[in-house]
């Protein structure tokens, strides 16, 4: 079910997986393909499927708000961005990407998170994510 060379699209999805998706639609990969759910606070929950792709969810609505690049997902950002490159490429070819201190991540107003290995600054995980995510009623769900 999950395209490991899709492209990876802001604000969409991933590996043929799209943001806003319910849990039930996804019951089967996530009971065949998930290691232990990680519970992340109350109310938001994240799955991982095969080292290639986190799914979180809001367990209040039940619909995904991020998906995460893991280590086998070999699709691209903008047809060009991928998990492993240096940092200083990914902000030559898109230099929307600025560094949060806080969050620790580089942000896009283009709708993506990468964080970065801190030791060779190479891209460990690509997220895209809803746009309700900084919403103050975002952990409600109603979304």
């Amino acid at each position: 079910m999950i395209d490991l060379q899709a492209p990876i699209v802001p604000w969409i999805g991933m590996g043929n997986i799209k943001l806003y998706s319910h849990i039930n639609d996804l019951y089967s990969l996530i009971e065949q393909q998930c290691k232990q759910p990680t519970l992340l606070g109350n109310f938001l929950i994240r799955y991982e499927i095969d080292n290639s792709i986190d799914l979180w969810f809001n367990l209040l609505n039940g619909k995904i708000f991020k998906i995460t690049t893991l280590e086998n997902y070999k699709g691209t950002l903008f047809n060009k961005i991928s998990v492993g490159m240096h940092i200083d490429e990914v902000i030559k070819l898109e230099p929307s990407f600025i560094y949060d201190e806080f969050e620790e991540v580089y942000c896009s107003s283009k709708g993506v998170y990468i964080e970065t290995d801190p030791v060779n600054n190479t891209v460990l995980w690509i997220s895209v994510f809803i746009k309700e995510i900084d919403d103050p009623d975002f952990i409600r769900g109603g979304w």
